[in-house]
């Protein structure tokens, strides 16, 4: 009996169901959890403690880290609750959330040039090194860059579509603010950008032709934008088949006066809602990760989301 009543206990809280259904999925160390569920280090530990109390969970360790799964070995009373438990989590509000930022985590797993990405970013500026700047990294880049049609939405006075204007084929930037647009249509005249066009309009349908771009980028923008899966959606109208899109932009977070200082209508996005308007708008092969974080309070994290749209016609994506 003392069994029954530990596993009853083990999933009455909703915290500790979230994490079962997670654990039925894959293993995962606590800070993989941490990242899922956006909770407390302490207080996902405290809910693994008493899940592997009552025997429903087991560990294992991995180097510095201790990775978490199912005990697909439980009693026979135990699976029978984990099931029953596992289809209650479809009713939590955080359930859609956990699952995206699983399938997230898990891709990141995968890639593991983004975590060599980072660990050389984390060392670039320990060592001084003459002429070693992230200046000289971005022209570098960009001369890689293919001869693309780019939509920069949400453009601002165009310091990227500039940039971008010297290597692409052709940058169409688009801007709310006439004024703005004036001044960038400008200066874009003025350094001979003869590939940059301005254009007004909004970013949630943005001035251009249908399957006309091959690359679209909203820089610091959607934060602006009233209803952002409808800018996705409108993204994804001008993009040709195959065409990708990338947004840069903050991580959720607490601080209420970027409204007034910045104007900015949502204060970030959880990964999570990108991924599932990006996925509701038709992207595919769906990225988002955290790129970067501000050492000075309040601590902004940059977003950077990708995704492509289908080739369509039935071909295999």
């Amino acid at each position: 009996m003392n069994s029954i009543l530990k596993l009853l206990r083990a999933l009455s809280d909703s915290t500790r169901l979230r994490i079962v259904a997670l654990l039925e999925k894959e293993e995962l160390s606590v800070n993989e959890l941490q990242e899922i569920t956006r909770l407390g280090q302490s207080r996902i530990s405290t809910h693994l403690a008493l899940l592997q109390d009552s025997g429903l969970v087991d560990s294992r360790r991995e180097g510095k880290r201790t990775f978490y799964k199912l005990n697909v070995q439980a009693n026979g009373a135990g699976r029978q609750f984990v099931e029953l438990a596992i289809r209650g989590t479809g009713e939590l509000p955080e359930h859609e959330g956990d699952q995206i930022n699983l399938k997230r985590v898990l891709a990141r797993r995968r890639q593991q040039e983004q975590v060599y990405f980072n660990q050389v970013a984390g060392r670039f500026d320990r060592v001084y090194g003459p002429g070693r700047s992230w200046q000289a990294f971005g022209h570098l880049l960009l001369r890689i860059l293919p001869p693309l049609v780019v939509a920069d939405l949400g453009s601002g006075e165009g310091l990227l579509s500039e940039l971008l204007a010297r290597r692409c084929k052709k940058v169409i930037a688009v801007d709310n603010s006439e004024k703005i647009v004036a001044f960038g249509a400008a200066k874009a005249k003025k350094n001979n950008l003869k590939n940059l066009e301005f254009r007004h309009g909004d970013l949630q349908d943005p001035p251009i032709e249908p399957a006309s771009i091959d690359l679209v980028i909203l820089s610091q923008a959607l934060h602006h934008a009233e209803d952002p899966g409808k800018a996705l959606a409108g993204a994804y109208r001008i993009l040709k088949p195959s065409g990708r899109i990338m947004i840069l932009d903050l991580a959720r977070h607490s601080f209420e006066r970027a409204h007034e200082l910045y104007g900015d209508h949502w204060l970030g996005f959880e990964e999570s809602d990108l991924h599932r308007w990006l996925e509701r708008a038709g992207f595919k092969r769906i990225e988002v990760n955290i790129v970067a974080r501000e050492e000075q309070p309040p601590h902004f994290q940059t977003l950077l989301a990708s995704g492509e749209k289908g080739r369509g016609n039935g071909e295999a994506e």
